[in-house]
C-alpha cells in the first residue's frame, strides 16, 4: 500500500480492501474492521478521473460481497430454483449491485472535492464522512452494517450499542479508518505512530467501557422458562404444505411427537410457554377457524398437557381476504389469546410480488410466489399472564425502530419467529443470528429467537448468548429466561 504505486499495480488497492472488510464480517472475527477502508482510499486518493474513483469503489464492494455475502448463492438455488451455474451468475450479479454506496461514496467525494477545492485535511474529513452517510442510506435486501461484528465476535465494545445503536458503532467503526488512513500516510514520523497508539488505547478504553456499562445494568427482577421447538422441516415440504400440497398433518405431526419427547425429558419442570418457529403450524388459525379439523385438534393437545404455546401459523386478513403470515399466541387451555400479530414487513418474492398491485399482471407470470398481507406493525404486545411480548417474524428484527416500538409499548422481552432454511450452514443463519439478538443490546431485553432449521436461542439484556441450537437437526431446548418486569428506556 505504498503511496508511490502507480498505473496498473494501484489497482490492486481496491481489491485489498475488497478482502480486508469481506474477512471482516460475521462470520469472520472483525480482525481488519477499524482500517478495511484504507487500501481503498489511498488508491481514491490518486485519482485524476472520476470513472477510475467508481470502478474502484465497485471492485471493493465486489469483493467483499463474495467473500461475505455468498450465502445468496445457495438461496437462489434452493429458494428460486436455479441450476448452481445460473446461482452462481446470479451471485455475480448481486455482488456488483448489492453495495453500491462504496462506489457511490467515492463520486460524491471527488466531484465535491474538484467542485469545492476542498482542502486536503477537509477533504480526508469528508471522505470518511460521505462513506458513512451512503452506508446508512444504501438500500439493501440484508440491512448490515460494520457494528455487528463486534457482537458476533463478543468484544465488548458492542454494548455502546445501548447508546447509538448498531449503526452508530458501524458509524464509529468506519470513523476509525480515517485515522489509521493518516497513521499509514505517516508511518515513518513519529506523529504516525503516535496516531496509531491513540486508535489503540481509544479502542481499549470504549471496551473497558463496554464492560462498564454490562455490569451497570440493574438485576433481573424476574424469571420465565420457555421451551423451544426448533423441528426441521425440509423446505420441499414447507412449501409443499403452504401451497395445499400436503405434508400438513406430517409437519404438525412431527412437531408435536417433538414437544411432547422435550416434555417428557424436562418432567417436573416449571414451563411458561412453548415456542414453534415461523408458520411452525402450517395451517390456519383465528377466531374463525376455531372449529376446524387442525385448530381443534392442536387446542386439544395443549389442554391436555396444559401447556401455553406462541408458535407461527397463517391467518387471514380481514379486509383483503389475503393469506398471513402471523404469530399466535395459545393458552393453557389451547384458545387463542387476541390480538395475534401478522407480519408486516414481507419478504419479496417469496411473501409478495414488488409492483404487483399497480401491475396486477405480474402476478399471472409468478403464480407461484405467495401474495400475503401486510400485517399493522409494531402496535401490539401479547399481553398475557403478566408477560408483555413483543413479536415480530423473521428478519423484522433486521430493523431497529421495529423493535424500539415494542420496547416503547412496554414489552419485556421480545419473542422472534424465524425460517431460515432457505440460506445453507455457512454464513446467513450467524449473520441473521446476531443481527436479531443486537435489538436485544440496542434496548436491552431479552430476545428469544425460536427458528425451523436453526439457530435458535436466547439473549439476554446483558448481551449474553444462551445455549445456541444446531443447525438442520430436530432439536427442543428449555431456557431459563432473568428479565425486568418494567424494563427501562435505553
Amino acid at each position: 500500500m505504498d503511496n508511490k504505486l502507480t498505473g496498473k499495480a494501484l489497482w490492486y488497492l481496491p481489491l485489498l480492501s475488497g478482502v480486508f472488510i469481506g474477512t471482516s464480517y460475521i462470520p469472520f472475527p472483525p480482525w481488519a474492521s477499524l482500517f478495511g477502508f484504507v487500501p481503498l482510499w489511498i488508491f481514491w486518493q490518486q485519482q485524476t478521473q472520476l470513472k477510475n474513483v467508481f470502478f474502484g469503489g465497485v471492485i471493493t464492494a465486489f469483493v467483499f460481497t463474495m467473500i461475505g455475502f455468498n450465502w445468496v448463492t445457495y438461496t437462489l438455488h434452493e429458494f428460486a430454483h436455479l441450476p448452481w451455474f445460473f446461482a452462481g451468475i446470479g451471485m455475480i450479479v448481486y455482488a456488483l449491485i448489492g453495495h453500491l454506496f462504496v462506489a457511490v461514496a467515492g463520486m460524491l467525494w471527488f466531484w465535491g472535492r474538484k467542485k469545492f477545492q476542498w482542502s486536503e485535511r477537509l477533504s480526508l474529513w469528508l471522505m470518511a464522512f460521505i462513506t458513512i452517510l451512503c452506508e446508512a442510506n444504501s438500500v439493501t435486501v440484508f440491512d448490515w452494517n460494520f457494528g455487528y461484528t463486534w457482537y458476533g465476535a463478543n468484544i465488548p465494545v458492542y454494548h455502546w450499542a445501548e447508546f447509538v445503536g448498531f449503526s452508530g458503532l458501524s458509524a464509529m467503526t468506519l470513523l476509525c479508518n480515517l485515522p489509521l488512513y493518516l497513521a499509514w500516510q505517516q508511518r515513518k514520523e513519529n506523529s504516525g505512530k503516535i496516531i496509531f497508539a491513540s486508535v489503540l488505547v481509544g479502542f481499549i478504553l470504549l471496551n473497558l467501557g463496554g464492560l462498564g456499562l454490562k455490569a451497570r445494568l440493574p438485576e433481573p427482577d424476574s424469571t420465565l422458562n420457555t421451551l423451544f421447538i426448533q423441528a426441521s422441516i425440509p423446505n420441499s415440504e414447507k412449501m409443499a404444505a403452504e401451497l395445499g400440497e400436503g405434508y400438513t398433518q406430517e409437519i404438525i405431526r412431527r412437531i408435536k411427537a417433538l414437544t411432547d419427547a422435550a416434555i417428557n425429558q424436562h418432567y417436573g419442570k416449571k414451563i411458561d410457554f412453548a415456542m414453534w418457529p415461523e408458520t411452525g403450524f402450517p395451517s390456519l388459525l383465528g377466531a374463525e377457524f376455531r372449529h376446524k379439523e387442525d385448530p381443534v385438534l392442536l387446542t386439544q393437545f395443549l389442554r391436555d398437557r396444559h401447556l401455553p404455546l406462541v408458535t407461527g401459523a397463517f391467518g387471514v386478513d380481514e379486509k383483503s381476504r389475503l393469506i398471513t403470515n402471523s404469530l399466535f399466541l395459545l393458552d393453557n387451555q389451547g384458545e387463542v389469546v387476541e390480538p395475534h400479530y401478522s407480519k408486516t414487513i414481507l419478504l419479496a418474492f417469496g411473501e409478495y410480488i414488488p409492483f404487483s398491485e399497480t401491475f396486477p399482471i405480474i402476478k399471472k407470470f409468478l403464480p407461484q410466489i405467495g401474495q400475503y398481507a401486510r400485517g399493522p406493525g409494531p402496535t401490539i404486545l401479547f399481553d398475557w399472564n403478566g408477560f408483555k411480548m413483543g413479536p415480530q417474524i423473521c428478519y423484522e428484527s433486521l430493523f431497529p425502530k421495529f423493535s424500539r416500538d415494542l420496547a416503547n409499548l412496554g414489552a419485556q422481552f421480545i419473542v422472534n419467529a424465524t425460517n431460515d432454511s432457505w440460506y445453507g450452514t455457512w454464513q446467513e443463519p450467524y449473520q441473521h443470528l446476531y443481527m436479531t439478538l443486537a435489538r436485544g443490546v440496542e434496548f436491552r431485553r431479552p430476545v428469544l429467537r425460536v427458528t425451523n432449521t436453526g439457530i435458535s436461542t436466547v439473549s439476554l439484556a446483558s448481551g449474553e448468548v444462551l445455549e445456541k441450537s444446531p443447525m438442520h437437526q430436530a432439536w427442543a431446548g428449555l431456557y431459563e429466561v432473568p428479565y425486568m418486569k418494567n424494563p427501562q428506556a435505553t
